[in-house]
């Protein structure tokens, strides 16, 4: 039996020494050259160590140091390991970088040439350790506003395309030129543990994953210039099968982010336990110090958005907290890509947040004509306004932007100030409770061209200059129950001559003067309420 025994452990330790030895030799890049003195390039001497590690499989390792590089190219079964105290500083001079066009077209084509660290078609590859990558990004100045050229020569620090089994852990990220890493395609992707501050420049986003599936993004903060963790689409390959949770976030921009670019679309998404704070950088160079949005779900380039689940989230004084929007931009991925038609958005699920806005535009969920978001059920949700509505914003109806880009302060001031929803269908709105500092005189929920709409223990602050808590216009088949104003409002429920079979249940109108507006309106029936008269 002992025989056996040793045989088979003797099999082990063979099998291991022909291919697993590989996979733990360890190549330091000092050995291949590298000075780490911070002045020297040690490009050429980090491409020979991971060129080598290449070649049998392992780990590149930085022991502490300043490394300044160009671009490196990394290679499957490669680990890049930066030791505690170890600095990787990107170059200052383009020169040093390489142009890459991959073989998968997408809308980046048109102005991504250069990152400092770069993986086509690769597998297993790593970025570890407690050390910081800087991209030095402040040194690139864009000198112009036009499209493309504003974008060609800022490098990302990573970009991985087409790749598989894509791990990135516990390393800190400063500094980037454009974005600080992009995952196109990618599948099998862990980011986990990192942490990022990406203030250098514009375009300054956290993460882009782009067109991947299987995708883990756990445990980092980031405080960032653009978007933070940011879903993308910008070619046929659909962005799915992704989980974001245990981050901590801060943007000028939005922490989180969907449907910049829509093409292939995102779905089977979740994303729990984060918390959306104000940035460190109280001076922004796009967007606004407080940040635009918290969760924005949105898709406008065709592509669908669905099946995507938020929880338990912080959100701490961005403009909008939340903005789910359905357009119709239809930007093409590449120039002789098919025009995209209208997406969808559907079967989404917002629940267990608490959030303080830090503007007066409010909240929204809209759709365009003729193509309505549905299935959306927002559900435990506590959040305070500023206030500041006038009756003028009350009574706008906000242009529709079909084709532009997705973000929730286009309209300024909505006429709800805390939720708008507009061309949706099977929307349910459940215990969900909206306050106010100051004094506004829209309604705390509008619902405009919408049918099957839910809404259930609303509890929201009146205003006695706000024409109501509640207004429906052209809506139909909705319910409203068990919910109150908790202060004084002249009208609970305004609702126009386009709204049919509204069903008020249960609710507790007390603190409205008169339950609905106009009185005797045919298209709503009252069951079972308290009103302030006691009938």
């Amino acid at each position: 039996m002992t025989g056996r025994v040793i045989t088979y452990l003797t099999f082990i330790l063979l099998a291991w020494t022909s291919t697993g030895l590989a996979a733990g030799a360890s190549y330091d890049v000092r050995d291949f050259g590298a000075r780490g003195d911070g002045v020297t390039n040690d490009r050429a001497a980090i491409q020979r160590a991971v060129d080598s590690c290449g070649r049998t499989g392992g780990t590149v390792a930085f022991p502490p140091g300043r490394y300044l590089t160009g671009s490196i190219d990394l290679v499957s079964n490669v680990e890049l390991r930066l030791d505690h105290g170890a600095v990787i500083l990107g170059s200052t001079r383009i020169d040093d970088y390489v142009a890459h066009t991959p073989a998968q077209a997408s809308y980046n084509d048109l102005f991504l040439r250069y990152s400092l660290f770069y993986a086509e078609g690769k597998t297993n590859i790593a970025i570890s350790g407690s050390g910081t990558i800087d991209g030095q990004g402040g040194a690139f100045t864009v000198t112009t506003r036009a499209k493309p050229a504003r974008y060609m020569n800022r490098p990302y620090v990573l970009r991985f395309v087409g790749c598989k089994d894509v791990t990135v852990t516990g390393v800190t990220l400063q500094n980037s030129a454009m974005w600080m890493q992009h995952y196109f395609a990618c599948e099998g992707v862990v980011i986990r543990g990192i942490r990022v501050w990406n203030h250098a420049n514009q375009n300054n986003d956290m993460m882009d994953i782009d067109g991947c599936r299987n995708v883990i993004i756990a445990d980092c903060i980031g405080d960032t210039e653009d978007d933070a963790i940011t879903l993308k689409s910008t070619s046929p390959h659909v962005t799915e099968n992704v989980t974001i949770t245990n981050c901590v976030v801060s943007s000028h921009c939005n922490a989180i982010k969907t449907g910049t670019e829509s093409t292939g679309g995102f779905r089977n998404i979740t994303i729990t336990n984060i918390v959306v704070k104000p940035s460190a950088n109280t001076k922004a160079i796009v967007g606004h110090p407080a940040g635009i949005s918290g969760i924005t779900l949105a898709t406008v380039d065709g592509g669908v958005l669905e099946r995507v689940s938020v929880s338990d989230c912080v959100i701490d004084g961005p403009k909008v907290p939340i903005f789910i929007r359905l357009g119709a931009r239809g930007r093409k991925y590449a120039a002789d890509a098919p025009a995209p038609g209208v997406g969808t958005v559907r079967d989404i699920v917002v629940r267990n947040i608490t959030a303080t806005a830090g503007g007066p535009i409010g909240c929204s969920v809209s759709g365009i004509p003729g193509h309505r978001v549905t299935s959306v059920h927002l559900s435990n949700i506590v959040i305070g306004f500023p206030g500041g509505g006038t009756l003028a914003d009350a009574k706008r109806m906000p242009e529709e932007a079909v084709d532009q880009y997705p973000e929730g302060t286009h309209w300024g001031a909505l006429p709800a100030y805390g939720l708008y929803i507009r061309h949706a269908e099977e929307v349910v709105v459940d215990n969900v409770v909206f306050t106010r500092q100051g004094s506004d005189a829209r309604p705390a929920l509008v619902v405009a061209d919408a049918s099957n709409i839910t809404v259930g223990r609303f509890r929201a602050q009146g205003d006695p200059t706000a024409a109501s808590l509640i207004r429906c216009q052209s809506a139909s088949d909705v319910l409203i129950q068990g919910s109150s104003a908790t202060s004084d409002v002249p009208v609970f429920l305004e609702a126009d001559e386009r709204c049919d079979r509204i069903l008020l249940l249960a609710n507790d109108l007390r603190r409205a003067a008169r339950p609905v507006h106009p009185t005797g309106c045919s298209s709503v029936r009252l069951e079972g309420n308290a009103s302030h008269d006691g009938k």
